[in-house]
């Protein structure tokens, strides 16, 4: 019996989708719920599994086609047994036909010592920073979905000294934007071009939310089995500054303002394919065990190219950490349409005078960047320096204050 394969109904706000990789050839043995196809949409890659066992009778788009919902992708004959030699899909009889041209670019062939076949396997970036390093994909162990080499791996594994850079090349490579950057990119200049834009700083001394963890930390993970990270202080002190300026967790829609009576906060998220914002929902009634829990959910799903589109839609503000990357002090841009972000940056420790004394501190610089159309600076100012005075006095978050 032939069971067809269909795009899943994608939600209003994405339209379309890119046919990303095919996992599986016509002629292969499937199994009920393996992955057949990534599907890339504007905002995050979706599986499309098979709903029965059998054999890939027949695709009907290739890579890089463009489809829409419930559009078939591809026929199974249910119970059907795999063939000894099954005929490759058009897609990779294009990928073997351009194989002599591409082996024969001296550019690309003279510096990479790794096999053809290692080097496509590879994501575009990867593919180019292994020839630019001079790396073998094959000797990296991979850290991405599935255990794929990504950029990330092939730039560790050089520097660590496991090769070296290729003396005398000069490689280029040019790769379409996927899906997800292009929609990243036109995000930020949509930002840009739609927001009146401003960014006020602050300091905040993290001294007393140190030694909170460290005295509760032990108790906090026997309580609630994760730990308890500086990511939902920062979280919880936002959604109670939220609640006292509405303004801040406002959105503009057309000539009106639209107040959110409740705070769904946006937590920036890397991943290989780009920064994505997963939504906390309801943060204003969550406890710090529920906050870090959610945190850590959304990291995993990020890491295993699970997130869904749900997980990405609204949000009322955003909160985002350039200090894992070491990022000292930054202007986070705002995720349309919100009308505030806060940036987090490194924790440093410098000396501060307090008391009339000169002490040393675990200092970190806040970033709030805001739209100037509906916030006004004074309205800001207060925002960052509530979040402030709750981190510098973490019992004001209990109490509300």
């Amino acid at each position: 019996m032939a069971t067809e394969v269909k795009v899943p109904v994608l939600p209003e706000s994405v339209s379309d989708g890119t046919i990303a990789t095919w996992h599986k050839k016509v002629g292969d043995a499937v199994k009920r719920d393996e992955n057949l196809v990534d599907l890339e949409t504007d905002k995050v890659v979706l599986e499309v599994p098979s709903t029965v066992d059998g054999v890939l009778k027949e695709i009907k788009f290739q890579e890089g086609d463009t489809v829409t919902s419930a559009q078939v992708l591809a026929i199974i004959e249910e119970g059907a047994v795999a063939e000894a030699a099954a005929p490759a899909p058009a897609a990779e009889e294009k990928k073997a036909e351009a194989a002599p041209a591409k082996a024969a670019a001296p550019a690309a062939a003279a510096p990479a010592p790794a096999s053809k076949s290692a080097a496509d396997s590879l994501p575009p970036g990867a593919r180019f920073s292994a020839i630019t390093e001079g790396v073998n994909p094959a000797d990296v162990d991979g850290t991405g979905r599935r255990g794929a080499v990504t950029k990330e791996d092939i730039v560790n594994y050089a520097r660590n000294g496991g090769a070296g850079k290729a003396g005398g090349a000069r490689p280029e490579e040019r790769v379409p934007m996927t899906r997800m950057r292009k929609r990243i990119a036109d995000r930020l200049m949509e930002s840009k071009n739609s927001t009146a834009m401003l960014t006020t700083f602050n300091e905040v001394n993290l001294a007393k939310v140190s030694a909170a963890r460290k005295e509760l930390q032990e108790e906090f993970q026997k309580a609630h089995g994760i730990k308890l990270g500086f990511m939902s202080f920062f979280v919880k002190a936002a959604a109670n500054a939220l609640q006292r300026f509405p303004l801040v967790n406002a959105s503009i829609d057309g000539n009106d303002v639209i107040y959110h009576g409740y705070s769904d906060i946006s937590i920036a998220v890397s991943t290989d394919k780009g920064l994505v914002t997963p939504v906390l929902r309801n943060v204003e009634r969550q406890s710090f065990a529920d906050i870090e829990k959610g945190i850590a959910d959304y990291a995993k799903k990020a890491r295993d190219g699970k997130l869904s589109l749900e997980d990405l839609q609204g949000g009322t503000f955003t909160v985002t950490n350039g200090g894992t990357f070491g990022s000292l002090l930054s202007t986070p841009i705002i995720n349309p349409p919100q009308s505030a972000i806060l940036g987090m940056h490194a924790i440093k420790e410098r000396p501060i005078a307090e008391n009339g004394q000169v002490v040393i501190a675990p200092m970190m610089y806040l970033a709030l960047s805001y739209d100037h159309r509906i916030i006004d600076g004074k309205d800001s100012v207060q925002f960052l320096v509530d979040i402030k005075n709750q981190l510098e006095n973490p019992g004001r978050m209990l109490f509300g204050l």
